[in-house]
């Protein structure tokens, strides 16, 4: 790892009054969870349909079923825990330094870091809805599902226990629009801060990566394994994981 930059990003939060973290898939690769795009990664592994088929509007109401054996099986994940970079985080922003999170993911791991302030831009796999009658189910309740479907005992769609209706993870699947007040917020997130760190993801999934263009602050740090598009935008490029490189922050 290169320590001066390290010691620079360490400069940069340190002269910042409002400092704004906007995250990937690259964030929760620490703690066990598959990104898309690396060498194993949801794209590059093998089903009966490309995962970006699978993750889809029209797929999820054409075939359930298959939906969600992927759903349950790379989605839906028991056990995962915050790394590093989401403990280094949350604690920057308890010290008044973050404003706040800003993440593609949907694992909620932020949040249970002690995060406040996430804005989640995919939606959550914690929050799950009936398409019926609206009643709501957790992430424990999903994993129960889950869980029955594996032991025989429940279907592999999970359905409301009060309507029969099916349930639908509270995520934003391809060919669905992002929530615009989650959305603006970010934007204006963004806009208003001293320094962006964005981390742990290739700014290649639209409208999400365009959010960088919002900003007009003092300092833009990129923070991935592997280049990007936009590095040449940047003050500071750390090629690097995320993890390793917040827990050396001191806040």
């Amino acid at each position: 790892m290169d320590q001066e930059k390290v010691e620079k990003l360490q400069e940069m939060i340190d002269g910042a009054k409002r400092v704004v973290f906007f995250g990937g898939a690259g964030v929760s690769t620490e703690s066990g969870i598959p990104d898309f795009r690396s060498v194993d990664g949801l794209y590059n592994q093998k089903y009966d349909y490309p995962p970006e088929t699978i993750l889809s509007h029209t797929f999820f109401m054409r075939k359930t079923d298959e939906f969600y054996r992927f759903y349950y099986d790379k989605i839906l994940l028991k056990g995962a825990q915050p790394n590093a970079a989401h403990k280094k985080l949350a604690e920057m922003e308890a010290a008044g330094k973050l404003t706040s999170v800003i993440t593609q993911n949907i694992d909620g791991l932020h949040q249970k870091a002690g995060s406040k302030k996430v804005l989640e831009l995919h939606g959550s796999v914690l929050r799950n809805y009936c398409r019926e009658c609206g009643e709501f189910y957790d992430g424990e309740d999903m994993l129960r599902f889950k869980e029955e479907w594996q032991n025989h005992q429940g279907d592999l769609t999970p359905r409301c226990p009060k309507c029969g209706g099916i349930i639908k993870p509270d995520v934003v699947l391809y060919e669905e629009g992002l929530d615009q007040r989650i959305l603006e917020e970010s934007v204006n997130e963004i806009r208003n801060a001293d320094v962006l760190i964005i981390g742990g993801t290739s700014l290649v999934v639209y409208p999400a990566a365009g959010l960088i263009d919002y900003f007009r602050g003092d300092h833009l740090v990129l923070i991935n394994k592997s280049a990007t598009a936009r590095d040449s935008m940047a003050d500071l490029v750390i090629t690097d994981a995320i993890g390793e490189v917040m827990s050396q922050i001191n806040v």
